[in-house]
């Protein structure tokens, strides 16, 4: 006999029969994309601060990075190749569909030159900061 664990946070074993009709009639219509979190890494020196999201396979114009009201929204879409020529796939394990993450931004940055680049599977959102302002002044002693 062979055990298998049961996991009731995981959504591959639903907790229940409603849970279960469910999984059969989302799961049933595959062609609607699937959302899923993109590995995300934060960084920041003296300088700037640094988000590299690890999406591998996705082409520049599929990106949407906006800005609004101090909140940093980075999404876009991860497509399957359409064209499988011949391929039967055993397992895929490798995520696609629509992504979205974001973040709230500090209050010492520039906003207006926040640069974004992807290259190699890496997208990398520079926030470059303001310089803090030293308040300094010298109190007469009376």
């Amino acid at each position: 006999m062979k055990l298998k664990t049961y996991n009731q946070l995981d959504p591959a074993y639903p907790s229940s029969f409603s849970s279960v009709l469910d999984k059969f009639f989302n799961d049933s219509f595959g062609a609607v994309a699937k959302p899923f979190n993109p590995a995300v890494d934060i960084a920041e020196d003296e300088q700037s601060y640094e988000i590299h999201v690890a999406v591998p396979g996705v082409e520049k114009k599929d990106f949407n990075v906006e800005l609004n009201d101090g909140k940093l929204t980075i999404s876009g879409e991860r497509k399957m190749e359409s064209e499988k020529s011949g391929k039967n796939f055993r397992s895929v394990e490798s995520q696609y569909g629509l992504f979205s993450r974001s973040f709230f931004l500090p209050e010492d940055v520039k906003s207006d030159q926040i640069e974004a680049t992807y290259a190699a599977g890496l997208l990398k959102v520079v926030i470059p900061k303001r310089e803090k302002a030293i308040l300094k002044s010298a109190i007469e002693v009376k």
